[in-house]
């Protein structure tokens, strides 16, 4: 049953993806997926004019929670770069409203342009180091694996229960290769004898390499590498020298966690093949990384390419080097148009707040008495999410440890707010480049609790009861005062302002965290991360500070002879 398409694009340069040519073709669309190739009769015809027909863009790996929007804002904006499909993991908001929160990403994923799929989240909580909102376990598990939306199961931090075989971690990567679902990694560093046993136990995928032997070593056992160009996390420059023709097509490229101001003015996937094709790599294989190889991986039949039956997700673009969606075609239907979603005019629908806030942010104690020997001291490494553990004397005030900008020595601190226990990890950290006042958040991954750093215990109270107040968000204060906010009122993650708005607000804490003298790119996504217990080497939770090399909870202080 071939019949009348519905548009008939012609004098089109097609990217086959399956084979690395381009060819040139008639291609005929209906009913929003490719129909064929040749001289369809058709009800309306477009000249591409010799441009390439590019298939959409997948993400391997996205959190849409980190883009500060729910899905319908997400869709426009990432549509408007060529990116058609995305493999999502809500574990952001799974850990804060368990099913619930999951069950709500998935049904506000329903009828957009985008085609979200989601990698049900395997670590809620992450660890036993950190309260969480929720906890899944593998019978809860079971009421959603079978889902349609559900291309995978998310990554698997919790390495050490895999590779200790823990009967409750290892039951959901058998719930999910039951169901034949791929298992998603989330291994950073690891290696041996340890990374053997990872892998055995089914998981095929990882985003967290930072070094090129990393990366070598998990493909070598057989595991697919994603390339990470977040916010927080670059890991293009780091891991290009291993893409070759040999690898290419087990290596996907992903954003993990981009933030709303990265996206409208660089781009999305787009912006990584960008990157990497100005680096030297062959157009046609970036693509390739970014379309077929991540769809085969998911088993996403009808997407990834320009082939009878499957979506007619595409780009139209001038050129594959200086690689720039012209047009964006979604199921068939014109999403975007030179960098500007053009779809509808309608505005995205207005979202349960799905508020988690049990804290009222008056009875926190932030001091710390002074004791005998040095600090651990979280390091942070710029543009990534690891950090070091160092080792250094304490300012004392008092009898109290305090912060010292002379030294860069922020005060950290996490702050449970789930079950208005106020349970509080304190800590300090170098690297944020903080010379004055303080900053705080809701958005503290992967439990998102509230976190807080600065110079003194005055500022930092402000800005936490500034973000409790909110119902979440990122609060800026100085000399007891608030300088800037971003409202996150969706489970303390996302907001239903437009994205533009968004953008600009973020601009302006960021702006007002950089008077304070910190330089990081984005101030609030590394201090989110700094809460993140599974990625080495010294993080904080409300529960303390975290040895993740050891995964467990250490003290603050060191005493000589333990050095």
């Amino acid at each position: 049953m071939n019949g009348q398409a519905d548009v008939l694009f012609i004098n089109a340069r097609v990217v086959d993806v399956f084979t690395g040519r381009i060819i040139q073709r008639e291609v005929a669309v209906k009913d929003g997926f490719f129909q064929g190739f040749g001289p369809y009769p058709a009800q309306k015809t477009v000249d591409l004019e010799n441009r390439y027909m590019v298939p959409g863009l997948l993400d391997a790996h996205v959190h849409i929670e980190s883009s500060m929007v729910p899905p319908a804002r997400f869709a426009k904006a990432v549509l408007a770069c060529g990116t058609t499909t995305c493999i999502a993991d809500p574990h952001e908001i799974a850990n804060v409203a368990g099913l619930d929160g999951i069950r709500y990403m998935i049904d506000a994923a329903e009828d957009q342009l985008l085609n979200i799929c989601f990698a049900l989240p395997s670590c809620v909580p992450a660890t036993h180091m950190e309260t969480a909102g929720a906890a899944i376990t593998a019978k809860d598990m079971e009421e959603i694996i079978h889902h349609p939306r559900i291309a995978a199961l998310g990554e698997m931090m919790n390495f050490p229960g895999v590779i200790h075989q823990d009967p409750e971690i290892l039951s959901r990567i058998d719930l999910a290769l039951r169901a034949r679902k791929p298992v998603d990694g989330h291994a950073p560093g690891l290696t041996g004898e340890d990374l053997h046993a990872y892998v055995r136990a089914g998981i095929s995928t990882d985003h967290e390499c930072t070094r090129p032997e990393e990366a070598k070593e998990k493909l070598e056992c057989g595991m697919h590498i994603m390339i990470r160009e977040g916010t927080c996390a670059k890991n293009l420059d780091d891991l290009f020298p291993v893409i070759d023709e040999h690898t290419a097509r087990r290596m996907m490229w992903c954003t993990d966690d981009r933030h709303p101001e990265e996206i409208l003015t660089q781009g999305h996937v787009d912006h990584i093949i960008r990157r990497a094709v100005a680096k030297g790599l062959d157009p046609v294989r970036a693509i390739q990384m970014g379309t077929i190889t991540c769809a085969d991986h998911y088993r996403l039949h009808d997407a990834g390419a320009v082939a009878p039956g499957r979506r007619a997700d595409f780009i139209v673009t001038d050129s594959l080097e200086d690689f720039r969606p012209g047009e964006v075609y979604a199921n068939g239907i014109l999403a975007a148009r030179n960098g500007v979603y053009c779809a509808d005019d309608s505005e995205a629908s207005s979202s349960p707040s799905l508020e988690v806030m049990h804290l009222d942010g008056r009875d926190i104690d932030l001091e710390i008495p002074a004791q005998p020997g040095k600090v651990r001291v979280i390091e942070v490494i710029s543009d990534q999410v690891v950090t070091q553990n160092t080792l250094l004397p304490p300012s004392v005030q008092n009898g109290l440890a305090v912060a010292d900008p002379e030294r860069d020595m922020a005060k950290i601190a996490v702050i449970e707010r789930y079950a208005g226990k106020a349970g509080t990890g304190i800590g300090f950290v170098r690297g944020l480049g903080l010379s004055k006042g303080a900053l705080a958040s809701s958005v503290a991954h992967d439990s998102h609790n509230i976190v807080t750093a600065g110079t003194n215990d005055r500022d930092m109270h402000k800005a936490v009861r500034k973000v409790v107040e909110m119902k979440g968000g990122f609060a800026v204060a100085l000399d007891g005062e608030i300088l800037q906010t971003l409202p996150l009122e969706i489970a303390g993650l996302m907001t239903d302002l437009p994205v533009k708005e968004v953008e600009e607000r973020m601009k302006s804490v960021i702006r007002a965290a950089r008077s304070l003298g910190c330089p990081l790119s984005d101030p609030f996504m590394a201090l989110g991360f700094l809460a993140l217990p599974v990625i080495p080497e010294l993080k904080i939770t409300d529960k303390g500070l975290v040895d993740v090399n050891r995964f467990q909870i250490v003290d603050l202080f060191v005493k000589e002879q333990n050095q």
